[in-house]
């Protein structure tokens, strides 16, 4: 359908409440955030039905809103800076850095549309416009010196209210975006009875984890961003979410844990395992060709000492599993989530160190062309996250959406289901051509439609 066009009302700067000493300083990244120069923001919303209160003013919800924000923001002051970059000669290198002086703040946009829920959440797709409801649409993180590093657009419907969030990827993780949106949930709800701003629940580590012996100020071996950013043209995806019940996912787990005599293969592996061979199948890969499947992964209790999950910033890596599509299409589920559950349990704190090290003495950002292959399945984000609880006085969410950011042909984003208990939405971009044979594969809509 041809979808209304979503029209800015009002758009300011939001500045934290107070302003401390160290947030004044220039704030330097670690490697993993480096890393992240190239990648998009990280774009999730929450979809919620818009109050049947007659005495709910949408004029005072985003004044409560921009209020709980700045509260929000005193406590995670980088996402109210941006980035700056010196350029050094002989030999020519760049040190890219967050500079708090004169930043406008984060950005809080107010929109609206004339669609309704069911206009949004009825269509077997996710509908295109959803990516119109985030701010920073095809950004990538290096853009963060001229734009905001965080923007929160607030688009009111017929009958609900969006708050979509677009934070710049260099400085957090999913871990640490959900941290903050929990802060700021938290935040809303005390409306302003936290009145000396003491007291958050989770207060968040904001210093960066540097690998030891290495200096704190990490440069990259690049005479000009032209070197690195790259900005590919992505295809058009179906983007389509599928939910899986708790006792659907039980029983893929046991049947996978099953089929390799063990009790070890987690939930989350059986169905990234479901997915890579079904997405396989569709893409109709060769079968002496090589696919892999690749699941993020946080590091913050995986290296020594371990890093508390408050550590504000990029703590994740990517596990691989690869095989032939013949080897996968050959064996069970149970064998592809061996696979998985076994790169997962190797992802230790020497490999981790030992990557970081090697890293540090050849720095590099994330290239999509270099690190995704046409034939992977790349696992994000995790149903562990609490999405929805955070309720800004409208009540539990009816969805979790995403924008244009970091998704490609076989990029999986993962969400807990909206009843919990262990249920999970997947979200799934893939190429028309592949989603209809993904979507009619067999193995798959069983345990989709139980």
């Amino acid at each position: 359908m041809n979808s209304p066009t979503v029209k800015i009302i009002s758009d300011c700067f939001i500045n934290p409440k107070f302003i401390s000493e160290a947030a004044k300083k220039p704030f330097y990244f670690s490697p993993w955030d480096l890393l992240m120069l190239t990648t998009n923001y990280i774009q999730t919303g929450l979809l919620f039905r818009l109050p049947e209160n007659q005495d709910f003013s949408i004029t005072t919800f985003l004044d409560d809103l921009k209020e709980s924000l700045s509260t929000t923001l005193t406590h995670f002051h980088p996402l109210a800076a941006r980035l700056a970059t010196v350029k050094h000669e002989n030999p020519p290198f760049l040190t890219v850095f967050l500079n708090p002086e004169y930043s406008p703040g984060a950005r809080f946009i107010h929109s609206a549309v004339n669609l309704t829920v069911n206009d949004i959440l009825t269509p077997t797709d996710v509908p295109l416009v959803v990516q119109s409801f985030f701010d920073h649409h095809q950004a990538v993180n290096n853009d963060g010196h001229e734009l905001s590093l965080l923007s929160v657009k607030v688009t009111k419907l017929v009958d609900a209210i969006f708050i979509g969030c677009s934070i710049n990827h260099m400085l957090v993780d999913g871990t640490s975006y959900w941290h903050f949106i929990n802060s700021w949930s938290e935040m809303f709800k005390s409306k302003g009875q936290n009145s000396h701003l003491t007291h958050i629940s989770r207060p968040p580590i904001l210093d960066r984890w540097i690998p030891t012996g290495s200096d704190p100020i990490v440069n990259l071996p690049f005479s000009h961003e032209d070197e690195y950013i790259n900005r590919p043209n992505r295809p058009m995806l179906r983007e389509r979410i599928f939910h899986f019940s708790s006792d659907s996912l039980a029983k893929l787990k046991a049947k996978a844990n099953s089929e390799c005599n063990t009790t070890k293969i987690s939930s989350l592996q059986s169905l990234s395992a479901l997915v890579w061979r079904c997405v396989t199948h569709a893409r109709r890969v060769p079968a002496d060709q090589e696919t892999d499947c690749m699941m993020t992964i946080n590091n913050r209790s995986r290296i020594s000492p371990p890093l508390p999950e408050n550590y504000i910033g990029n703590m994740v890596q990517t596990v691989r599993a690869t095989t032939t599509a013949r080897e996968l299409v050959d064996h069970g589920v149970g064998w592809a989530a061996l696979r998985l559950h076994e790169a997962v349990a190797s992802h230790s704190d020497k490999r981790i160190k030992e990557g970081m090290d090697a890293w540090v003495k050849s720095p590099c950002v994330v290239n999509a062309r270099v690190h995704f292959d046409k034939n992977s399945v790349y696992m994000g984000s995790s149903p562990r996250f609490d999405m929805y609880g955070n309720e800004f006085g409208l009540g539990k969410a009816l969805a979790v959406l995403s924008g244009y950011g970091n998704k490609f042909d076989g990029k999986v984003t993962s969400y807990p289901g909206r009843e919990g208990g262990g249920s999970i939405d997947l979200e799934v971009c893939l190429l028309p051509e592949h989603m209809a044979a993904f979507e009619s594969d067999e193995e798959f809509s069983t345990i989709f439609n139980e």
